[in-house]
């Protein structure tokens, strides 16, 4: 299947070419950076890749010979492997003003490294690339936040029954998964994991442990759509809270898992502070814990924990193409009401978010929605939507609807 030409990133990657002189294509391994860059080659683009050993060799011993090019623009794959580059690029930016000099990829989040974090400071514009999403794949376009914030829910032309969620849930996004049964994929999905963890975290951070960080990743694949807890996470790895912050952070650094931070806008005391956990990729995930469709369907807890992660990642997506319009946070109080996502729109307007994988609801699902309305929303616009796993949209009340996961990539 050819999944190239419908990612969402291709337009912010073209406007972004005409405004600024480095653009930072940021993303886990294998979720299409690389397919989606080559397609930009031409006589005017220069593309070299760091997977290539000889030419990483090249760019950490002469890295300013390294990115000397006489072409538009010169596209360097996987820049986390020769960081001595980037100084050098910043050399070259400076002294040409020019847009669209320099395209990177990175498969590791670089500007969380001290070394680097202000090689490029102002002259860099990071473009997000996350696994694909079930827009892309069915080629819809990513309008369902501005849709929720308008009140506009129409409905999906295709209908998507609970199944239907939980086998989309279970593939994941990775592309070259798509195709694949499910115990192929979960073999690949391991062999990926182990990859990572033998090659590519050497890139970042020197673990002594690998056997230790093996445990971590499945732990905190369990606690994906969870409030962190770093004692409990840490509770029989028998290493240090330091150590385990450290490894938690390269593991976002190399965005297999990601945090969302809580929201607190409020004077409101009893808001919650802790932040929320999710892995980056749903089929990533099930593989790691072992989840299989015939017990998902029958384990509430475990649909629940998939279809949120599925969710979050379809939302975080639309959210990263925004251009900073919206923000993504969490809620939940010390009275233990919560809400699982809270888009904040940057004219103050709120979106309230809760995932159910049933396929019914009730006006029960919308009690923390409302509480959250009336009481803290204040004067600000507020809507509140419930995202389940049926095929009606419509209005529970004030601003309050039910909504089928199916609109999120309706066509």
């Amino acid at each position: 299947m050819n999944y190239i030409l419908g990612r969402w990133q291709n337009k912010t990657i073209t406007r972004s070419r005409q405004e600024r002189r480095v653009l930072l294509l940021a993303g886990p391994r294998q979720c299409g950076k690389t397919t989606l860059v080559r397609q930009l080659e031409s006589s005017k683009v220069e593309y070299r890749t760091l997977d290539d050993g000889t030419l990483q060799a090249l760019a950490e011993s002469d890295p300013m010979g390294f990115i000397q090019h006489d072409k538009e623009m010169m596209i360097i794959d996987e820049v986390q492997r020769a960081l001595p580059l980037l100084p050098a690029i910043k050399k070259v930016v400076d002294e040409k003003n020019r847009p669209g000099q320099f395209l990177l990829t990175g498969s590791a989040n670089i500007q969380t490294m001290p070394d680097v974090r202000e090689s490029l400071a102002g002259r860099i514009s990071k473009i997000r690339l996350r696994t694909l999403t079930e827009g892309e794949i069915v080629g819809s376009e990513p309008g369902f936040l501005d849709s929720c914030f308008s009140g506009e829910f129409r409905g999906s032309s295709k209908k998507y029954s609970r199944d239907d969620i939980i086998q989309s849930a279970l593939r994941g996004g990775f592309p070259e998964t798509l195709d694949f049964g499910p115990l192929a994929r979960s073999r690949w999905h391991r062999d990926y994991i182990a990859t990572l963890l033998s090659r590519d975290l050497m890139d970042i951070v020197r673990i002594h442990r690998q056997k230790k960080m093996g445990d971590l990743v499945k732990i905190l694949s369990a606690w994906s759509s969870k409030l962190m807890n770093i004692t409990r996470i840490g509770t029989g790895l028998g290493i240090t809270r330091p150590t385990l912050e450290s490894y938690i952070n390269a593991l976002e650094a190399l965005y297999i898992i990601e945090h969302v931070d809580p929201w607190v806008q409020i004077d409101y005391a009893r808001v919650g502070k802790q932040k929320k956990l999710f892995m980056t990729d749903s089929g990533l995930m099930s593989s790691i814990l072992g989840f299989r469709e015939e017990r998902i369907r029958l384990d509430p807890d475990q649909a629940g924990k998939l279809v949120e992660t599925f969710a979050y990642n379809e939302l975080a997506a639309q959210v990263d193409l925004s251009g900073g319009e919206y923000s993504l946070y969490h809620y939940r109080d010390r009275e233990k009401r919560e809400i699982d996502l809270i888009v904040e729109r940057d004219d103050g307007a709120l979106l309230g978010i809760e995932i159910k994988s049933a396929a019914t609801i009730t006006g029960n699902d919308f009690k923390h929605l409302r509480w959250f309305k009336e009481n803290i929303a204040d004067d600000r616009s507020f809507t509140g939507i419930v995202l389940y796993a049926g095929e009606h949209a419509g209005s529970f009340g004030d601003g309050l609807w039910a909504v089928p996961f199916s609109d999120i990539w309706r066509k």
